[in-house]
Order: structure tokens, then sequence, then C-alpha cells
């Protein structure tokens, strides 16, 4: 059995299923009418189709939502719909999902109609408001739902209870997808099998959303890349020139790492209307502009956090012994914290919540990981807090600032009645194969292409070698912060890179090791190497 072959039983791909795993079939798409609620929402629209109604698109300010959000502006212009606007909620203004304050002002400005995207599964009262005001609500969103669905024409959300969808881990914008495919059943002006030039913008609101690449959302996201590469949108063509992607080569990595930050950057800083601008833009010169713009922003954003992390190092150390770390100060931007506190947790591996002081009260982010759920912690806070809530992994609470100290201690007293063993190994790699360096070539990376999209879910593939020998060890980067290793066994040697690497990957020459890490091509001055990405490195 090969390398690879080994790499595909140990994720549970069968020589039955290899074919449809490697080349996802578009046309094997679940029924959109499975989802709850989607005959109604159909119903709703079909009518406000008729009679020309004003219709707002009700966004979020992260990607999934901007995707979602431009994904039905696109279809319900080509049904022909008439008067579609968008409400994209300034994260420093409205905050995350409906506000009774802005269903007022879209009622006001004359909607009939509001359908939210990535938000409103828990918006009971923002949408018994909007009735009120006599404008129906369809809710499309993929958040978890109350046991009651609020009181909206149409609430589609693959996690309800009473869902029969098969498959319930869609991205916000993947269930607004699976609303114009119905809606394809009963409209005209997008024929069958057009819908597929929404996919770019599918793929990369589900691959920066980090849900599961399994099922339809790597179906979606493997043909929503092939239409990435040769995307109609002026907008996504600058931002991937602004962000040195070749569209010939664009994977799920370029929009994690290369076009989801610089769009997300807009709404972490100012407003996310730059990102959703940029991706509706139809000239070409100012879809320049608005990239370059997202570029800045990203700039700034980087050096902002740079900020908030030393400084949370430096306070970091005043909690050395406490599991979770809670730290906090005035001017730490909320809209940036979420990504130190990831910072932290990968450093100090302990679960994080990040504040920002803002006079009396502070809002932050928390990151977790293993069996430590942050949204148990905050409820398990709910007397101290004003509002938080989330996911098991990332969630959001906001505090007054007097009780952050009350807080840290509540939090820390949860994490120690959970009784949790051995977390910090959860963090470590787990290797697909163990590999001999000799085994290593441009073939076996080409082969592991082929399991592309990578993504939650369906990572890309971590090989073991054991027991081999340092032969070099250089530091790179301004401050030596990043390390480049030679190994080698049986006189075949490899390199392998860590940016950022931790003390111990610091070993001395003649060292024996075992190593973690994935496998790329390197290609400098016209000579290729095969080369490791170097996860973890334990002293044999």
């Amino acid at each position: 059995m090969s390398l690879f072959d080994e790499i595909l039983a140990k994720r549970g791909i069968t020589p039955e299923n290899r074919a449809l795993f490697l080349s996802p079939d578009y046309a094997q798409r679940h029924d959109p009418f499975l989802l709850p609620d989607m005959q109604a929402a159909v119903e709703r629209l079909v009518r406000a189709r008729q009679e020309q109604e004003r219709v707002t698109i009700y966004g979020d300010y992260d990607i999934d939502g901007l995707t979602a959000t431009t994904v039905l502006l696109d279809a319900f212009n080509s049904f022909g719909f008439a008067h579609v606007e968008a409400f994209i909620p300034n994260r420093f203004v409205e905050g995350y999902g409906l506000t009774i304050d802005a269903i007022e002002r879209i009622a006001a400005d004359g909607a009939q109609l509001i359908v939210t995207v990535d938000c409103g599964s828990l918006s009971h009262k923002e949408i018994a408001r909007a009735a009120e005001l006599g404008v129906d609500v369809i809710v499309t969103d993929h958040h978890n739902v109350a046991e009651t669905p609020p009181p909206a024409v149409a609430t589609i959300n693959p996690k309800r209870k009473d869902h029969q969808y098969p498959f319930i881990d869609l991205a916000g914008v993947g269930v607004a997808f699976k609303l114009v495919q119905a809606l394809q059943t009963r409209l005209e002006g997008l024929p069958a099998g057009q819908e597929k030039w929404l996919l770019d913008l599918v793929a990369l609101g589900t691959v920066c959303d980090v849900v599961t690449l399994v099922d339809e959302n790597r179906t979606n996201v493997f043909w929503g890349l092939k239409v990435l590469a040769k995307t109609r949108r002026p907008g996504l063509k600058a931002l991937m020139a602004v962000a040195g992607v070749r569209p010939e080569t664009v994977n799920a990595r370029s929009l994690g790492f290369a076009l989801g930050p610089r769009m997300n950057a807009a709404g972490r800083l100012e407003t996310a209307q730059y990102a959703l601008d940029m991706l509706r833009a139809t000239d070409s010169l100012e879809a320049l502009r608005l990239a370059q713009q997202l570029d800045e922003l990203n700039k700034a954003r980087r050096a902002e956090q740079d900020e908030i992390f030393k400084a949370a190092q430096q306070q970091a150390l005043r909690y050395e012994d406490d599991p979770v770390l809670v730290v906090s100060a005035p001017g730490w931007n909320h809209g940036i914290v979420g990504i130190v506190a990831a910072k932290l947790l990968e450093k100090y591996r302990k679960p994080t919540f990040v504040l920002e002081e803002m006079g009396e009260e502070a809002k932050g982010s928390a990151r977790s990981y293993g069996e430590f759920s942050a949204a148990d912690a905050i409820r398990a806070a709910d007397d101290l807090i004003i509002k938080g809530g989330g996911h098991k992994l990332a969630a959001g609470v906001t505090l007054k600032t007097e009780n952050i100290d009350a807080f840290r201690r509540r939090v820390n007293e949860f994490y120690r009645s959970q009784q949790l063993k051995d977390q910090a190994s959860l963090l470590l790699p787990v290797e697909d194969v163990t590999a001999q360096l000799a085994q290593l070539s441009e073939d076996l990376v080409a082969e592991i292409a082929l399991l592309e999209p990578f993504g939650n879910g369906n990572p890309q593939p971590v090989l073991a070698s054991r027991s081999v020998v340092v032969e070099r060890v250089r530091r790179m980067g301004a401050d030596g912060q990043h390390v480049k290793i030679s190994v080698a066994i049986n006189k075949v040697a490899v390199d392998m890179l860590a940016f950022n690497a931790p003390d111990h990957f610091f070993v001395e020459p003649g060292t024996t090791v075992d190593v973690w890490y994935r496998v790329d091509v390197n290609e400098w001055n016209g000579r290729r190497s095969v080369e490791g990405q170097l996860l973890h490195l334990v002293n044999v």
C-alpha cells in the first residue's frame, strides 16, 4: 500500500467512495425543500417578486454574512426583483445580528420584507417588532436555534430539531444558496446550472466560516474554487491581485489566509460595507481601489493586533497559574481581540478571554479547545455578565468592567469543576501516517493535493518521521523567531521550517528527534525540493 493509500484509508476513503471524494458530483446536491420552512419562504418571495415589494437583505459583518448577502443580491437581481437593498450592521454600532433599532430604520425606509442571512435564529423580540411594523421576516441562518423558532414567516436553518436535511453543517452562505436553488423551481431569470456562478462566493464564505469541509460543503468549495479561478467579479479579481493570489492556483488556504483576512479587516476596524462594496463592484478601477483599501486596513489590523498581543502577553504573566486566561485593557479594539485570543491560546495552551475595557463596560471574545466550552463558561457567569454566548470553541461576552476580576475567578472555578484531563495534549498534531524521509517526493505532494480543499473536517495530512537526526539548525526572521532545520536518516535529508517556533524547536545539531509535519514543494531560484512545515518535535 502506498503512502497516499494509507492516508486515504486513515480518513475512511475506500476504493468505493474514492472517486466521488476526489471529484465531488455537484448533481448529487441535496433537495433544498428538505430544509425547514423552505416552502413557506419560497411562497413569500414569489409573492414579493410578483408585487415588486421592497426587500432588505439583512446580513452580518463577517465573510459568511457578506458573501451570503451578495449571493441573494445577485440572485434576486437575476430573478427580476426591482427593489432590493442590503443592510450590514456595524460591529461598533449595532453589534451582531438583528436589533430593534435597525428593524425600525428599515421599516421606516419602506421595506415590506426582510430576509436575514447568517443571523436571526434567536431574534424573537426583534422579529416580533418587525411584525408590529408590518414587515415580514424570512430567516436564513445556520447558528443554534431555540426550542421555539422566532415568529418569522419562515426560519430556514438546518440545525432546527425538526429538520429533515441530510447535512446540518452548512455555512450561512450555504443556506442562502439553497434558498436560491429552491427559488429556481418557481421563478425565471436564473436557469438551472447558471447558479454555479455564485459558487465563488459560496466557497469563500464556507471556508472562512470554518465549517466542516465534507458532504455538500466540500462539493460547494471544490467547484467554487474552479469558479473563483475564472470569476466574473471585478472585486474578487482585484482582491486576488492585491493579495498576491494567482487565480490558476487559488485554493482553500488562499481564501482563509489571504482573501478572508483582508475582507474581515474592514468590519474589524471600520465598516464591513467596504468589503460588500468590493464584492459587488462592476467597474475594474473601482474594484481595485476598494481592494487596495481593504489591503491597507488589513495592514493596520495586523499592526494593532501585534500591539495588543504584546501587551496581553505581559499581562498573562500575572495569571500563569490560571487554567483559563482572562486579560483586558482599555483601547484593545474588540473587533480584533478574537484573533489575539486565538494567538494567546496557541502560545499558552489554555482557553483565553480577551476584553476591551470601554469605560463602565467591557466587551471581548473567547477562544477555547478540547473539551472546555467557552459558551458554557460564560453561562456559568451569567449573573456577572450583561450578555454573552457563542459556540464551544469561540464566544463573545459583554460585562461591567468592575466585574472582570469576578468573571476571571468564575470561569476558572468552572474550568476546575470540569475535572478535565490532558487537555494540552489535544493541541498536539496527530499523524495520518508514519513516513520514511525517502518516501517524500513531489509525486506524493501532488497526490496529497488531490484531497483539496483542506479545512475543518478535512485537514491537510500530517506525516510523522521517527528517530531522524538534526544536521543543521538555522534561525530566521528579524528576531530569530523562525527556524529551519535539516533532518536526515540513511543519507536522505529534508529541510523543515517553522514560523514563530517554540523554544524547544531550536535543538542542537546531532540531536535525534521525532518530527510531525506537513509536506510541500519549495521552489527557489529555479530549484525545486520537498520540504516540511514543522508542526511538532520531540527529542528521542
